[in-house]
């Protein structure tokens, strides 16, 4: 693609792209010029540095995240979908939670999501500097419930990069642990009873089950300082 036909959108975009396949590692200026059809340097006529090119490309995708109508919709209602949203797309871009360690992020995309949030929980009725601590708790429980997912993006990827089995690899780990496992009364319990060949997986319904659990001490605060004000 000609350098005066390239844009940075149309760059960022390529860069997700890449981002997604061959994760942080993978992401050069020399491969993703491959994928534009252009040369590495007509890049950097729009964007300068591989960590500018990260912080666009991970703030692009918070605009996946839909932002529910307030108007319409309760506070925890839209917490959920908020949450629920936001680790969805956690899950389709493994990278960029593991980029939280690495570079520095901001931008419009983020700040929509972030300026969203915090209207939620002051709908629900907490004083500004709450609303702050509860859209950062949700924030720090969603990413957290995504970074497992992303390590085992990661580490499948790089130990097919050593050109291993990674099948066979993985069920030898497993293997191993399992044998470890057993050793212990309740994590062998949880062995025995189900049909589970990885202990450490987190149960179905997990992230929901936390999630509710945060919004619930959310509601019973609310109300304790209703009742407190009476």
């Amino acid at each position: 693609m000609p350098r005066d036909t390239l844009t940075a959108d149309q760059i960022v975009r390529a860069a997700i792209e890449l981002l997604d396949d061959e994760g942080l590692d993978g992401l050069n200026m020399r491969s993703l010029g491959k994928r534009l059809g252009s040369a590495a340097t007509a890049i950097y006529w729009h964007i300068k540095t591989k960590d500018d090119l990260v912080r666009l490309a991970g703030d692009a995708i918070w605009d996946e995240v839909e932002l529910p109508d307030l108007a319409t919709t309760d506070w925890r209602t839209a917490a959920t979908a908020m949450a629920t949203g936001m680790h969805a797309m956690l899950t389709r871009h493994p990278w960029l939670g593991q980029a939280f360690g690495s570079h520095l992020h901001y931008g419009p995309g983020k700040a929509r999501h972030d300026d969203h949030s915090l209207a939620v929980y002051e709908k629900a009725g907490f004083t500004a500097a709450d609303a702050d601590r509860a859209a950062a708790t949700v924030f720090i429980y969603v990413l957290g419930s995504a970074l497992a997912p992303a390590a085992q993006v990661s580490l499948t990827r790089r130990l097919g990069k050593n050109g291993g089995d990674v099948e066979q690899l993985l069920t030898d780990t497993m293997t191993r642990a399992t044998e470890i496992a057993m050793r212990f009364p309740r994590l062998r319990e949880r062995l025995d009873t189900t049909a589970a060949t990885d202990y450490s997986a987190a149960p179905d319904s997990s992230f929901e089950f936390g999630l509710q659990a945060i919004l619930d001490g959310f509601e019973a605060r609310l109300a304790a300082g209703r009742r407190s004000s009476e």
